[in-house]
C-alpha cells in the first residue's frame, strides 16, 4: 500500500511538473524588456563574410529579426551594409568557385525578401572594386554606395544602432 501511494505520488508530481514545463514552453517569448518605451526599431547590420553558407543563414536571421519587431509592434527601420568579400556572393556572375549555385540562389531570394519589407540594402563599391564584382551584376534589391565605412558612420550618426556582423 505505501509503495502504491509513494508511485502514485511520484507519478502526480511528474505530471505537475510536465504540466508546469508545457505551459512553460507554451507561453510567448518576447523581447518587452529591452524594448520598454521604443518607439522605433532602427539597425544597420555590416556584413563582413567570407563564406557563402554563412552569408544566406545571416540574411534570413536579418529577416526573422524584421519579423520580430512587427510582432512586438514596432515597424523596424533596417540597413544592411555588405563590404569585404561578401560582394563576391551577391553577383549574377558568380561561378561554382565562389559558392554553390543552391546557396547563391538562397541569397539572392533572400535579398529580393528584405527589399521587399523595406530593408535597405547597400554594397560598398570600394569592396566590388577590390574583389572584381561588376556592379551592374548584382542582384536586384541592392543599392551601390560608396564606402561602406562612410556609411556605416552616416547611418550610425542618423540614429541607427550598429550590428557587425563577421
Amino acid at each position: 500500500m505505501i509503495k502504491h501511494s509513494v508511485l502514485s505520488l511520484m507519478a502526480g508530481a511528474v505530471l505537475a511538473l510536465a504540466a508546469v514545463g508545457a505551459a512553460h514552453a507554451a507561453a510567448p517569448v518576447d523581447d518587452a524588456a529591452a524594448l520598454a518605451g521604443v518607439e522605433e526599431a532602427k539597425g544597420v547590420f555590416q556584413i563582413d563574410f567570407t563564406a557563402a553558407e554563412k552569408t544566406a543563414f545571416y540574411l534570413e536571421i536579418i529577416r526573422g529579426t524584421h519579423a520580430n519587431f512587427v510582432r512586438q509592434g514596432l515597424d523596424p527601420d533596417l540597413v544592411i551594409v555588405f563590404i569585404g568579400p561578401t560582394v563576391k556572393f551577391l553577383t549574377t556572375e558568380a561561378d561554382e568557385e565562389v559558392a554553390d549555385p543552391a546557396t547563391l540562389m538562397r541569397i539572392e531570394s533572400e535579398v529580393a525578401r528584405l527589399a521587399d519589407l523595406g530593408v535597405r540594402l547597400e554594397v560598398c563599391t570600394v569592396a566590388t572594386e577590390v574583389f572584381g564584382v561588376d556592379n551592374d551584376t548584382l542582384f536586384d534589391g541592392l543599392e551601390l554606395t560608396g564606402d561602406g565605412f562612410v556609411a556605416m558612420i552616416g547611418w550610425q550618426a542618423q540614429g541607427y544602432h550598429p550590428i557587425t556582423m563577421f
